[in-house]
């Protein structure tokens, strides 16, 4: 796992039922590309964040997958309409077994 690993979502914590409401999701992590090398000319091997998802109260509303080109602390906003409440959970998942789970609850009416 890294050295540095902290995440966060943004989400109302109120909706109207069947209104769109913006999520933001980061997580803060020491990315490394794996294509720099150490002064003893030893690759540093590669440890980023491979694939994001996010569920609302259990379905998938969105996900992403990240390569190499990838830069420190990802930052992701997207969309979704309040349907009923419950929880809106985020899972990163990448090299070196790392894995982050942060949720949100949300009260729709």
């Amino acid at each position: 796992m890294s050295k540095t690993s902290r995440t966060g979502i943004t989400a109302p914590t109120n909706a109207k039922k069947n209104s769109i409401i913006e999520i933001r999701a980061i997580a803060q992590h020491d990315m490394e590309t794996g294509f720099r090398y150490t002064e003893d000319g030893k690759r540093i091997p590669r440890d980023i964040i491979r694939f994001f998802t996010c569920r609302y109260n259990g379905e998938e509303i969105f996900k992403a997958d990240f390569y190499s080109g990838i830069g420190a602390n990802p930052l992701i906003i997207f969309t979704t309409v309040a349907v009923a409440s419950g929880t809106i959970e985020c899972q990163w998942t990448g090299d070196n077994a790392y894995e982050a789970i942060n949720q949100v609850k949300i009260t729709v009416s």
